[in-house]
């Protein structure tokens, strides 16, 4: 991954919050992680840029960290839907670019959708789904939804596609989808590969489409 310049805070160091830090100071980026539990952050201070304990309820002390300087803050504090809440909405007004909330469920989404979060996660529905459709399928090596209607889905090639170029599926005139990239072992990734690129069984091709495209594709091709 490309590191960027850009500076983050993650509100909340349950599960999903830790893991979220870890994975972004993973990158290069800084990171401040901030939490109430005194314990949550000392485990933290070896971890990221800078840990901090405070409450994100109070205003006041959002500012005295200079949380405006951050360009991306994510809360993650989705077993507290008041705190959440109220933590989304004086981010909003302090004028954060980018607030990214933890949703504990469908209401609490409609309610941070309302309030300006500008993306709302779903961390255990999204994995689940992924789970689902990875177990489901023979074919799916991967999976992950863009929005109700569009996903990203990994296709492991099958003895049915083996030797057939990319030419051959016809996948944009069939199945309106698109190929973004082909898989050939770990580290070989080829980004917009070729029509005349030929297949392998246990390739995998990366597609981008409507879910009802990609399942024909799957069913029809696979």
């Amino acid at each position: 991954m490309k590191h960027t310049n850009k500076e983050f805070v993650v509100i909340g160091l349950g599960r999903f919050g830790s893991s979220l830090c870890q994975e972004l100071t993973s990158t290069g980026v800084n990171v401040m992680a901030i939490d109430k539990d005194g314990e949550r952050v000392q485990d933290f201070h070896h971890v990221v840029t800078q840990a901090v304990e405070l409450d994100a309820t109070d205003e006041e002390q959002l500012k005295a960290i200079g949380i405006r300087n951050f360009d991306c803050v994510v809360v993650s504090i989705g077993e507290n839907l008041q705190s959440s809440i109220l933590i989304t909405l004086i981010l909003k007004e302090l004028g954060i670019k980018q607030v990214w909330v933890k949703a504990r469920n469908e209401h609490h989404a409609k309610v941070l959708d309302k309030i300006g979060a500008d993306r709302v996660l779903h961390p255990e529905r999204d994995m689940a789904k992924r789970i689902a459709h990875h177990i489901g399928s023979d074919t799916v090596a991967d999976y992950i939804e863009l929005t109700k209607d569009y996903s990203i889905v990994e296709i492991v090639v099958s003895d049915k596609l083996s030797g057939k170029r990319l030419l051959d599926l016809e996948m944009k005139e069939n199945f309106n989808c698109a190929v973004v990239a082909v898989k050939k072992g770990e580290d070989d990734v080829i980004v917009t590969p070729s029509n005349n690129i030929q297949l392998e069984k246990d390739d995998i091709i990366v597609t981008i489409g409507k879910n009802q495209d990609i399942d024909r594709f799957e069913e029809n091709q696979v």
